[in-house]
């Protein structure tokens, strides 16, 4: 007759507290390493820098029909004055920002391109109009009357949108800018910058969007006809 144990038909032998505790130790492994590989954080910030750069390139089309529909195109005019630099101190950095107030740091643009100098009012625009396409939104351009109306149907702004201190916006706020030069004399005449700050690593060290956009400053990527207009930080 054998001695020991016989194990019964049917029966399931569980795991033990050591066994479990080395599967949990294993899956708690694997998920961290998943986590640091996929990085939820960086792919986030790198599709709203997709999202950003799609945005200003809609825009760069959009303005680029009313350049091609008149030989004297409102770039930066609202009621009746025009914004754009132009030789004075009127010109202002006009941003996609939700609000009725923002103001930038720094108000010298460096370029050689730029005529003039921007007032140290920067433009905002209250929610209910950021996005129109009809002059009063936050580029102050009517694109309704071109041939065929709007190109575009609403104006982007930042996934993120936000200045932390609309006295004095800096390099850091995820927000669209743009600048437009109407007549330069020695300069060019009716050209514009869109700028935009780029937060992914992806975007900022691996491929430097915006370093590498032929553009004046690393602090934004930029898009435009001139892109020596804005300053190169502090806006």
């Amino acid at each position: 007759m054998q001695s020991g144990h016989i194990k019964q038909r049917g029966e399931v032998r569980g795991f033990t507290l050591l066994e479990l505790l080395i599967v949990i130790a294993i899956i708690a492994i694997l998920s961290v390493a998943l986590i640091i590989t996929i990085n939820p954080a960086e792919t986030l910030k790198k599709s709203r820098d997709a999202q950003r750069i799609s945005d200003l390139a809609s825009l760069k089309t959009a303005i680029g029909f009313v350049l091609t529909a008149s030989s004297t195109p409102y770039l930066g005019t609202i009621a009746g004055t025009d914004y754009c630099l132009n030789g004075g101190s009127t010109a202002r950095i006009f941003y996609s920002y939700n609000g009725t107030t923002c103001n930038p740091a720094s108000v010298t643009p460096v370029g050689a391109d730029a005529n003039g100098t921007f007032s140290s009012t920067g433009q905002c625009v209250a929610s209910p109009n950021t996005s129109k396409t009809d002059g009063t939104g936050w580029i102050p351009i009517n694109f309704g009357w071109t041939s065929g109306g709007s190109p575009i149907s609403n104006l982007p702004v930042d996934p993120v949108n936000s200045i932390g201190d609309t006295a004095a916006a800096t390099t850091s706020d995820l927000v669209y800018r743009y600048a437009c030069q109407s007549t330069g004399g020695t300069h060019p005449s009716n050209v514009y910058e869109l700028d935009a700050t780029l937060e992914s690593q992806a975007y900022t060290v691996t491929d430097p969007k915006q370093q590498n956009d032929g553009g004046d400053s690393s602090n934004y990527y930029e898009t435009g006809t001139d892109l020596r207009l804005l300053p190169l930080a502090g806006i």
